[in-house]
């Protein structure tokens, strides 16, 4: 904030010393008040207040800044400026009541002799604290209004910051309590412009008084989510999930063994699956499990390729053994020495003839179905190079939890994680051709082969089963069981990573994003091309000065012009915001007045004409930067070809998630995912800290070439609110065939319905939103029905990657 007094203030010595303390000539209270000043023109630095170290001032009379001090001090710094300050201009036909009030706690003495109402009163239109009185009572007397901060409502209100919002009344009762009741109280707030009045709803006694303070404070602890939600997410939801998954599991893999027999037998393509398996000192009981789930299979036409990396524990040779004379499939190789896991994979793979090789760890096992799957699927694309499958985990006890519901084919995410992992089915020619496993990659040796994999082959010879065909053994040293169990890993895949740059001449930095095993892929940007920056607004005072200003301030990003559509501003405070930003920015700021009806499509367009950039980066005037690199991430992204429409990682205030990418379908038509979770979670396998591709993005902040958003003739102006940003990602990756992705650095906070309400709220609204939701659906229906980024196994009502339960 602008300043604090010097009553209670931590400051560096240093600076202290450099800017030699308080100027002991000022009275009390403006001592503190000018050293803030001075901290900030001098050092550049600014005040922080914190709600958290309390004290109590026993101070009989408060020391107070006299009026002539005050004024004398103001009139010598005239040129003192309060960046903090909120501006407000209400608009001429405000969606607010003039006066406006709220009672927060209403308690009772132990006697019942006396009540204390607490809550807030303000005229908006006034711009000042609204006065409370009681209704006229014949058992009550009013004997002290004590007017409090209330810096909460200052803020939501917008409201000048010293401002005293809050009330506090002590009403005495000489009649008793039941006699004040009977005369059924209330409030009255009035104002210069308005008066309004509120029920006073005194509880019956302190006992209730007492019960209906703990609600509220269960109820001040509910921000983002309810207390109740809290308690349900915390709690009740992993119960909760652990029993949708079981259900889903016995839902959707019940099958007929005959019928399955039945369906392999008109199988016009039944190739045989080398099965890779790298055996070391596993103990013999996961060994054979594993095996014994391969031996299960549906699917007959496969072999077991075992390869054994000089194991120390005789058990494992003798298990081995057994197993090879017990099935013909079986086949097993001894090595001499020990090589680790990419040596004892190749040799697995040398004694392989099928068509197409799996992979398997020698703890894992393999649901009975997972062959039977995949040769269906090969049947139904037989040009397919790569089928992989959804996966769980299982304990020593057989319980299956966690499992991974992955999307179909992403280029990115994979580029961020190996989300593709197992099962992994390859057709062997091109294993073959990439020369297997790489020595030197150990712990992401799969990731490796993988990567080099997709360079001879194509994402549309990818096919995705979004069936759990593959279940982790969490044991204490497996990767299943932790993250940390195989540290060696992560580095293993960042240099896998690293490889697969330079193998494709890309210019990029690999960089570890924090948790084992995921990835930044920093693209160097040789052309920084200009960017087109289009931000509408009408009468959005506070909204562009906060924008703009962190624009300006945090964009290392070196290219970029500014647009300001402004839909018809009738504030003549807005023109002398532009005047300063043009004085900042030169050239390089422009405003369109653009007074035409509310249509989100068509101002975006008109901008669009305007712009000169290469890039188009779309953003509302509500959104504040927080990372300096975000125009940086967002040009490195869309620079390249094949990538369409790039977003952002937006932030509520609180620090919660507001925009993580959108499912089409979620909802009903389309909706963000993750929303409301901490900003400092990973998300869903990580997908809160992963590059991941997306059908949809929001125009909050999104970037696209300037070429394909012509070359798709932009917004489609009949939607002219809703879903707009949606359609243009979809036809820009349907009509184009390019990648969207949401890019996890940009990071901005995005103050969303500061600017429109609420559509569902307003009738006339919400028939719109019901008719641009129905246009949507219609032109999408296929991707709204099953969104190829997402998973049919998840929740179509819940953005939290849950378990889908109907």
């Amino acid at each position: 904030m602008f300043a604090v007094t010097e009553d209670c203030l931590l400051t560096r010595r240093r600076d202290f010393e450099r800017i030699k303390g308080f100027d002991q000539s000022l009275s009390s209270g403006l001592q503190g008040i000018d050293y803030c000043v001075r901290l900030q023109e001098e050092c550049g630095l600014t005040t922080l207040w914190q709600p958290y170290s309390l004290f109590v001032d026993e101070a009989k009379n408060p020391a107070k800044i006299p009026q002539e001090d005050l004024d004398r001090y103001l009139a010598s710094h005239q040129g003192m400026v309060d960046p903090f300050a909120s501006a407000f201009f209400p608009s001429e036909k405000p969606d607010h009541a003039p006066v406006e009030a709220s009672i927060d706690q209403v308690l009772v003495s132990s006697d019942s002799s006396v009540i204390t109402v607490t809550g807030w009163a303000a005229d908006l239109e006034g711009h000042e604290a609204a006065s409370v009185g009681i209704s006229p009572c014949e058992h009550a007397r009013l004997n002290d209004v004590k007017r409090i901060l209330r810096p909460d409502v200052n803020m939501t209100k917008a409201m000048p910051i010293d401002s005293e919002l809050g009330f506090k009344l002590r009403i005495s009762l000489p009649d008793g309590l039941a006699a004040f009741r009977a005369e059924h109280p209330s409030l009255v707030i009035s104002g210069p412009s308005g008066q309004v009045s509120l029920t006073l709803k005194v509880p019956r006694s302190q006992a209730m008084s007492r019960f209906g303070l703990l609600l509220r404070k269960a109820a001040a602890i509910r921000h983002p989510r309810s207390f109740a939600r809290r308690i349900f997410d915390r709690y009740l939801v992993p119960r909760r999930q652990k029993a949708a998954y079981r259900k889903l599991i016995a839902r959707t893999e019940q099958y007929d063994k005959a019928a399955v027999e039945s369906s392999i037998d008109g199988f016009a393509y039944k190739p045989m699956i080398s099965v890779l398996v790298p055996v070391y000192n596993v103990e013999p009981q996961w060994l054979r499990a594993c095996v014994d789930s391969i031996r299960n299979q549906f699917y007959s036409n496969w072999e077991l390729c075992l390869a054994d990396d000089c194991s120390t524990d005789p058990r494992v040779a003798e298990v081995l053994k057994q197993m090879s004379e017990e099935d013909d499939r079986i086949k097993v190789v001894f090595r001499k020495e020990n090589g680790h896991i990419s040596r004892a994979t190749n040799s697995a793979l040398e004694i392989a003839t099928g068509e197409f090789v799996a992979l398997v760890d020698n703890d894992d096992e393999l649901p009975p179905q997972a062959f039977f799957e995949v040769v269906k699927r090969l049947n139904e694309k037989p040009e397919t190079d790569l089928v992989y499958s959804d996966e769980d985990k299982e304990d020593e006890q057989g319980h299956r939890f966690d499992p991974h519901f992955k999307p179909d084919y992403e280029p990115d995410l994979l580029l961020s994680t190996n989300y593709i992992s197992h099962l992994g089915v390859y057709r062997r020619s091109i294993v073959n051709e990439i020369g297997g496993f790489r020595v030197g990659y150990e712990g992401s040796q799969d990731y490796d082969m993988l990567l080099r994999f997709m360079e001879r082959t194509e994402p549309s010879r990818v096919q995705h089963i979004a069936k759990v065909l593959y279940h982790w053994r969490t044991l204490p040293t497996s990767t299943a069981s932790s993250g940390g169990a195989k540290d060696y890993a992560s580095d293993a895949g960042l240099r896998a990573l690293s490889s697969a740059m330079e193998r494709r001449g890309i210019d990029a930095e690999v960089v570890s994003a924090g948790p084992s095993g995921i990835y930044n892929v920093h693209y160097g940007i040789h052309d920084p091309d200009l960017v087109s920056v289009i931000i509408p607004t009408k009468n959005g005072y506070d909204n562009i000065e906060r924008c703009m200003d962190s624009v300006i301030e945090k964009t290392k990003y070196p290219n970029y012009e500014v647009l300001i559509a402004d839909n018809g501003s009738t504030n003549p405070a807005m023109k002398r915001l532009y005047a300063r930003y043009k004085e900042r920015l030169g050239e390089r700021f422009r405003v369109l007045d653009l007074d035409i009806p509310f249509n989100f499509s068509r101002i975006n367009n008109l901008a669009a004409k305007e712009a000169k950039g290469k890039y188009l980066l779309f953003l509302n005037d509500d959104t504040q930067v927080i990372s300096p690199l975000w125009m940086t991430r967002l040009v490195s992204f869309a620079q390249l070809q094949r990538i369409g429409v790039v977003g952002a990682k937006l932030y509520y205030p609180i620090n919660t998630i507001q925009h993580a990418g959108i499912v089409l379908g979620l909802g009903g038509v389309a909706g963000h995912i993750m929303v409301g979770t901490p900003r400092t979670h990973f998300g869903y396998f990580g997908r809160l800290i992963e590059n991941v591709n997306y059908y949809a993005m929001t125009a909050a902040c999104c970037m696209v070439k300037a070429e394909d958003f012509q070359a798709v003739s932009g917004f489609d102006e009949t939607l002219a609110v809703a879903y707009n940003d949606v359609d243009l990602c979809a036809r820009i990756h349907d009509e184009l065939g390019r990648d969207n992705v949401w890019a996890h650095e940009v990071e901005l906070y995005h103050f969303e319905s500061v600017t429109r309400g609420k559509d569902a709220k307003d009738k006339k609204k919400r028939a719109r939103l019901e008719k641009e939701s129905a246009e949507f659906r219609s032109r999408h229906a296929e991707a709204v029905e099953n969104d190829p980024y997402y998973n049919p196994n998840l929740s179509r009502t819940s953005g939290n990657f849950w378990v889908r339960e109907d």
